[in-house]
């Protein structure tokens, strides 16, 4: 089984798990002068219930079949400054869910504070230029920021194949 299909199959299971947990909310209980829907109720609701258990205990295997894969599978991504960067699945994801952007951040940080360059006159008169001391070079921010824009849809793109192709390493 690949990857994207245990994804697929693990959401298809919660819905099957939902649809149970609703039956059993449904037919838990009845008043003694209703007629039951189904004939032994009782162990109708119990048979759910097991079935519930069983569909948890699918999920949890997959998951931990797609963590396990994840961990363990290292994936070559081409970034925009030309070099190739290897990381386990589980890193992109981690760089893809908020660690890019985190780094985007901190680029971003780097600014001219609103600061103004001019001449001022001190109190004792005496004029003085005033310039903007920068303690980063604007051309690499700007890459940088650029880059980290760029990140999570260039690791999306290379994880929506690698999830289709890379078979789960237990089930």
């Amino acid at each position: 089984m690949k990857i994207i299909e245990g994804l697929k199959k693990i959401k298809d299971l919660k819905r099957k798990a939902d649809d149970l947990k609703a039956k059993v909310r449904t037919h838990s209980a009845y008043l003694n002068i209703e007629t039951p829907v189904y004939t032994d109720q009782k162990d109708q609701v119990s048979e759910w219930l097991q079935a519930h258990k069983d569909i948890i205990a699918e999920i949890l295997k997959l998951r931990i079949a797609i963590q396990t894969t994840n961990i363990s599978t290292l994936v070559a991504i081409d970034m925009p400054n030309g070099k190739s960067v290897e990381h386990s699945i589980a890193e992109w994801i981690h760089r893809r869910r908020d660690l890019a952007e985190e780094e985007r951040k901190a680029w971003a940080g780097l600014t001219d504070r609103n600061l103004k360059e001019g001449t001022i006159t001190q109190s004792t008169d005496q004029k003085v230029d005033v310039k903007i001391v920068r303690c980063y070079e604007p051309k690499v921010r700007d890459v940088k920021l650029e880059e980290y824009i760029s990140e999570p849809s260039i690791i999306d793109s290379r994880l929506e194949v690698v999830n289709a192709v890379t078979d789960l390493l237990t089930i």
